[in-house]
């Protein structure tokens, strides 16, 4: 049996766990011969938990989430389309994610109150409905349990997407064995708070609901807002956490071990499925970490890496495999975080190898070619100790690239 806490990578993604199911098809939305809807389906009643856009523009599935999540009722399914965001389309386009919802609830003899629905795509266009509704009736019959089923629903939410993300745990709650597993698109407009990004995580876990909420706004301050493509904060952003209980572990109502178990597996979760966006940013070739170490708080910590892992300058320096530090300590000066750039020592690493760039502010005699074969790796991370406590954040990114102005130079065409 394995231990308390540990967590076991597993094939999958949104099915992997108990009683989860999935269908995909090509709807024809914005996108012609491809997927582009998603449905994922829970065979029980869920408990969900959300989190959304700080952009005060909000696309009409976030405010129908908002609702759906923060009133209560269980949920049993989500239906998602890729093409079309439904985002600054008025009282139509929050009318059609009413239709949408009926339209799935009709379909899978649920109750319209427990749809969830999400969008991604082209701000400002109305929803086809007439596609939208005739898509959701052929997933229904379609949805299946199975890893393959997870996988398509994957690809059918992508849209500047190169890959499809998905992830799946398992891990024992209770002496009990529980799955989670998620899928998630994103790879432009992408920046904290959250980014344009949905992510989808489903687990048979039996915890309340306020334990579950408490458990996903905690993490995505470390996963999913410590990532940046682009600074553009969508209107989309969507995070939705279901968990349907069905793994028949003892409720989780309290912040015991269990919670804590079930907190690092959805921090997992949650962190490989950021990075896998981060890694895919619009034309990017690597991605690009930051480590802060010995800081003197961990907000400070995570100032310091979000500037650097935002900063246009030293993302092209990656794209060109260059190692000019000069744009990382500048980065890290305009933050707002005070430090004392005279303390600071900054390394280089990759699997290429770790090198030492600078020490107490000042260049260390490194070899450039050196330093050009460690940043020219598919990932590249950048460690600055400032030296002043132990604290420590993480944030991610990637290059910036000529590929990235050519996607959203005709994203609409």
């Amino acid at each position: 049996m394995k231990k308390m806490g540990e967590i076991r990578k597993i094939p999958g993604g949104v099915t992997a766990a108990k009683g989860f199911k999935a269908a995909s098809t090509a709807a024809g939305i914005k996108y012609k011969e491809r997927p582009d809807m998603a449905m994922i389906y829970s065979e029980a009643d869920c408990v969900s938990a959300g989190t959304f856009t700080t952009n005060l523009v909000q696309a009409a599935p976030v405010k129908w989430d908002k609702n759906q999540v923060y009133g209560g009722a269980a949920a049993r399914a989500v239906v998602v389309n890729a093409g079309i965001a439904n985002a600054c389309t008025g009282k139509e386009g929050m009318e059609y994610c009413g239709r949408t919802a009926g339209a799935c609830a009709a379909a899978l003899d649920v109750p319209e109150d427990s749809v969830l629905v999400a969008s991604t795509g082209v701000i400002g266009m109305q929803l086809p409905m007439d596609r939208i509704e005739t898509g959701i009736y052929a997933m229904a019959p379609l949805l299946c349990d199975g890893e393959e089923s997870g996988t398509k629903a994957a690809k059918a939410i992508m849209t500047t997407d190169t890959k499809h993300k998905e992830v799946a745990v398992e891990f024992e709650l209770g002496g009990v064995t529980v799955k989670m597993g998620g899928m998630c698109k994103g790879s432009g407009m992408i920046h904290p708070n959250m980014c344009t990004m949905l992510s989808f995580v489903t687990t048979d876990a039996a915890i309340s609901k306020e334990l579950l909420q408490e458990a996903l706004s905690a993490d995505v301050q470390d996963t999913y807002n410590m990532i940046s493509v682009d600074g553009d904060t969508s209107t989309n952003d969507t995070v939705l956490l279901l968990a349907n209980g069905m793994a028949g572990n003892p409720v989780i109502t309290g912040k015991n071990e269990d919670y804590a178990a079930f907190c690092q597996a959805l921090n997992y979760i949650n962190e490989t499925l950021a990075k896998k966006m981060a890694g895919d940013g619009e034309g990017c070739t690597a991605l690009f970490e930051v480590k802060i170490v010995g800081a003197d708080t961990k907000e400070q910590a995570k100032v310091l890496a979000k500037s650097v892992i935002t900063s246009s300058l030293t993302k092209a320096a990656i794209f060109g495999h260059d190692a000019n530090w000069g744009r990382i300590l500048c980065a890290m000066g305009y933050s707002g975080a005070q430090f004392d750039p005279e303390r600071v020592d900054l390394y280089f690493e990759s699997a290429a190898g770790s090198m030492q760039i600078i020490k107490d502010g000042v260049a260390v005699d490194y070899s450039e070619e050196q330093a050009t074969v460690v940043l020219s790796q598919p990932e590249v991370t950048a460690v600055a100790d400032v030296k002043m406590g132990t604290a420590t954040a993480t944030a991610w990114g990637c290059d910036l690239t000529f590929d990235y102005v050519k996607i959203n130079a005709d994203y609409r065409s």
